[in-house]
């Protein structure tokens, strides 16, 4: 057995039920869970591992709802840097098709390194591009080397442009095998245990690349294996365009007929919803992934996280695709969650002649989202959308996932009357420390996993190839 005892934080954040934040604070876990929170002098006087993080913040592990670390190979390419979602997956269909698992391997260790380095412990990765070889075996191998708590899907493209699709027809698979390695890796990797580093959920791609027939597939043996469901949804008006036309639904409505409306559901973007719609995400248990700067970056628009809270749905945050984002730093997503929230509101019609939009009325001061809730969304918020009890808060019986930021950093400087709230309005800055299961993956500011330089320079090389295509 092996004990790690974390002391004299500046203050450590819990996210348990009261929503604690501890002076002094610390914890004391054995085996990656933890057994003991609270003020430093409360704990254990030694462990196996000791780390003094007095002068740091201290909060639980950040949770990455929504992400495609493969596409970490095709960030910033001039050909996707001013377009829209459908014209953007066109331009990158045949270039993610192009990878190898050698370059899958690097992708996922650069992204899940990024992650770690801005406080995230755990991460979902939706790959759904089969080619050349590539399994989704080669991310689940990649995290397992650099140790980070991973669910990744069995995603899946079977509708090309030839059946009424959007990707390329040679960009897509065959339906019977998309279910047999659906089943395949549900039986090789998932672990349901708490405390498990590795789960699987399956997630066809989209309503515009898959077809109907596999995703009622795809639900049926998710629910018999107990497995997670997820799918892009609601992204764009295009979308909205496209299920209008080929199935006279919206979106929702579309999912509702396919069986995709329950609790072991959630949904990537969900932007374009209206307030019946947010009711039945709330009815069902439906979860949301919120990814702002991706959402942002292909202008789709806004989601409405606020009304989603206020209705009871759950909402986590994701980085998203590094190719519609071009950064994998989840308290840098964080903070831009917080920001767009307080924009949405001066984005919304009046309600009457009486209604004013003005940022100065305190009465609408209700409608901000503050540091602490964008906290909540990706911790707690992100735990409960991926169906998960073990882990978001630091409190007895769960896992020993943390992150610390050091307080000294200039970008803090002058900050630091509310230190918890510094982490988001000030310029997020790396972690110092991130723990997961009790390991450390970033010490002293540095992975310390794998030989991180090694990687990059590999990933850059495969990167280069697959940009030569793109010109």
């Amino acid at each position: 057995m092996t004990t790690l005892l974390v002391k004299n934080a500046h203050v450590l954040v819990t996210m348990d039920g009261a929503r604690r934040e501890i002076s002094g604070g610390g914890l004391f876990a054995r085996d990656g869970l933890i057994e003991q929170v609270g003020p430093s002098e409360t704990l254990p006087a030694s462990a196996d591992q000791v780390i003094d993080l007095a002068g740091h913040v201290v909060l639980p592990g950040l949770v990455n709802c929504h992400h495609h670390l493969d596409q970490t190979l095709t960030r910033n390419l001039p050909v996707a840097q001013n377009i829209n979602l459908f014209r953007w997956l066109k331009a990158h269909y045949r270039l993610w098709a192009a990878r190898t698992p050698e370059a899958s391997r690097t992708s996922t260790l650069v992204g899940l390194a990024e992650l770690a380095l801005s406080g995230c412990t755990t991460a979902f990765d939706h790959a759904y591009v089969f080619r050349n070889g590539c399994k989704v075996d080669d991310q689940i191998a990649a995290a397992r080397e650099i140790g980070v708590r991973f669910m990744v899907s069995r995603g899946s493209m079977s509708l090309g442009q030839s059946r009424g699709g959007l990707p390329p027809d040679d960009c897509v698979e065959n339906e019977d095998d998309i279910l047999a390695d659906s089943e395949r890796v549900i039986g090789a990797y998932h672990d349901a245990k708490p405390g498990s580093m590795l789960q699987i959920a399956l997630a066809p791609c989209s309503p515009f690349s898959v077809s109907a027939e596999l995703m009622r597939e795809s639900a049926t043996i998710a629910r018999r294996h107990g497995v997670r469901l997820h799918t892009h949804l609601a992204e764009t008006i295009d979308e909205e365009r496209y299920t209008l036309e080929r199935f006279g639904k919206r979106p929702v409505d579309y999912m509702d007929e396919l069986g995709w409306l329950g609790d072991d559901v959630w949904f990537a973007h969900a932007i374009h919803i209206n307030p019946h719609e947010i009711g039945c995400f709330a009815g069902a248990g439906v979860g949301v992934c919120h990814c702002p700067s991706s959402n942002m970056r292909l202008a789709s628009g806004i989601a409405p996280v606020k009304a989603y809270r206020a209705a009871g749905v759950k909402v986590g945050i994701g980085v998203d695709g590094s190719a519609s984002n071009d950064g994998n730093h989840m308290l840098g997503e964080v903070r831009q969650a917080l920001l767009l929230a307080r924009l949405k509101m001066s984005l919304r019609p009046p309600e009457g002649p009486d209604t004013t939009l003005s940022t100065s009325d305190p009465s609408r001061d209700g409608e901000w989202m503050t540091a602490r809730e964008a906290l909540e969304l990706a911790t707690l918020g992100g735990a409960a959308v991926l169906g998960r009890s073990d882990i978001g808060s630091l409190e007895p019986g769960k896992c020993a996932d943390f992150f610390a930021v050091r307080l000294d950093h200039v970008g803090y400087a002058g900050g630091l009357a509310d230190p918890v709230a510094a982490t988001l309005f000030c310029a997020p800055q790396a972690a110092a420390w991130t723990v997961v299961g009790g390991r450390p993956v970033v010490a002293n500011g540095e992975i310390v996993t794998i030989d991180l330089p090694a990687v990059v320079a590999e990933h850059n090389r495969h990167a280069a190839r697959i940009a030569a295509l793109a010109e």
